[in-house]
């Protein structure tokens, strides 16, 4: 049903088409801060753009500025898309959460604090088991600052990615494919793809994708199952929330003023980073979900078809 109420606005296949370059758009202009901000850099140092890595971009400015900067072009790509949503297609900010009459924000929260809980205590286990590991990062200034940017601008970030993936795509895709699996698939393998630049895949190799590709299935099945994409809020908001406050490193995406920095040098990624959390914690999180919220019908929310309904069944928004 979240799919299928995208025939209710306007739904054509160059729409879609012309709204995501409208939002790809949105956010290199959002990129623009910060790509200026490590070109003055840069030029203040004498170093050259053309021999810097992204990770030695990233390390180029100040931690808390370079994660707004960082984030900033994420918040842009959210308006931009919601505007796309609004203008472009006719669809209200509910019809693309949600087949739900409204917005469900206890779902949100509810996953939001499990996973925030479990993510965290996964650090801290992990930090008494491998001490020597992780070295204390904490400063109070700079880790209060930290808290106000990753508070406000995390959940933009993973807000504009759910909402393009889970959202804007899986509607689009679904409505032009007649069926499930396809968006799913497609948006999955596009949000995993999208992280092959990330410093992570330089550090730990391309099985690292796994990783990422399995959490785009995952956050797919959850929608699709849910029919919405609150519960894909809640647990990605939290997953990158709680991640940027607990712990950085050298090679990770989100260099902050965290309160541990992980000073491991892993080479590859292993069981622990790709196999445990796509082949057994994401499982396991979707079984406590289905008997939470009652799914059922699984092989039909997953792979079942699409049928457009009859013209005098909807209307289209005009």
């Amino acid at each position: 049903m979240y799919i299928k109420q995208a025939f209710n606005v306007l739904h054509e296949w160059w729409r879609y088409l012309l709204g995501l370059i409208i939002v790809i758009i949105g956010v290199i202009i959002g990129q623009l801060p910060f790509t200026a901000a490590v070109f003055f850099k840069a030029y203040k140092n004498g170093d050259s753009l053309g021999e810097l890595d992204e990770t030695a971009m990233m390390s180029m400015l100040e931690p808390n500025l370079n994660l707004f900067l960082m984030l900033l072009s994420f918040a842009a790509g959210l308006l931009v898309l919601l505007f796309v949503a609004k203008f472009l297609h006719k669809q209200s900010i509910t019809h693309l959460t949600t087949a739900r009459p409204k917005i469900d924000w206890k779902r949100f929260w509810f996953v939001f604090v499990f996973w925030g809980i479990i993510s965290s205590s996964l650090v801290l286990i992990d930090y008494s088991l491998s001490p020597e590991d992780y070295v204390l990062n904490f400063k109070l200034m700079p880790f209060i600052i930290l808290c106000f940017i990753a508070i406000i601008f995390v959940p933009l970030q993973t807000s504009f990615e759910e909402y393009l993936f889970r959202g804007y795509l899986m509607q689009g895709i679904g409505v032009l494919a007649k069926n499930k699996w396809v968006p799913l698939i497609v948006t999955s393998i596009i949000f995993g793809s999208l992280h092959i630049a990330n410093p992570e895949v330089q550090k730990l190799g391309y099985g690292i994708m796994v990783y990422y590709i399995g959490t785009g299935l995952f956050l797919g099945i959850m929608t699709l199952m849910d029919e919405g994409i609150e519960l894909a809020l809640g647990f990605h908001a939290a997953n990158n929330l709680f991640a940027a406050l607990l712990v950085t490193a050298d090679w990770t995406a989100f260099q902050t003023h965290s309160i541990f920095k992980d000073m491991s040098d892993p080479t590859s990624a292993g069981f622990v980073d790709v196999f445990m959390p796509v082949f057994v914690v994401f499982p396991i999180l979707l079984l406590v979900l289905s008997k939470k919220y009652g799914w059922t019908n699984w092989k039909e929310k997953l792979f079942g078809k699409i049928e457009e309904p009859p013209k005098e069944d909807y209307k289209v928004i005009e």
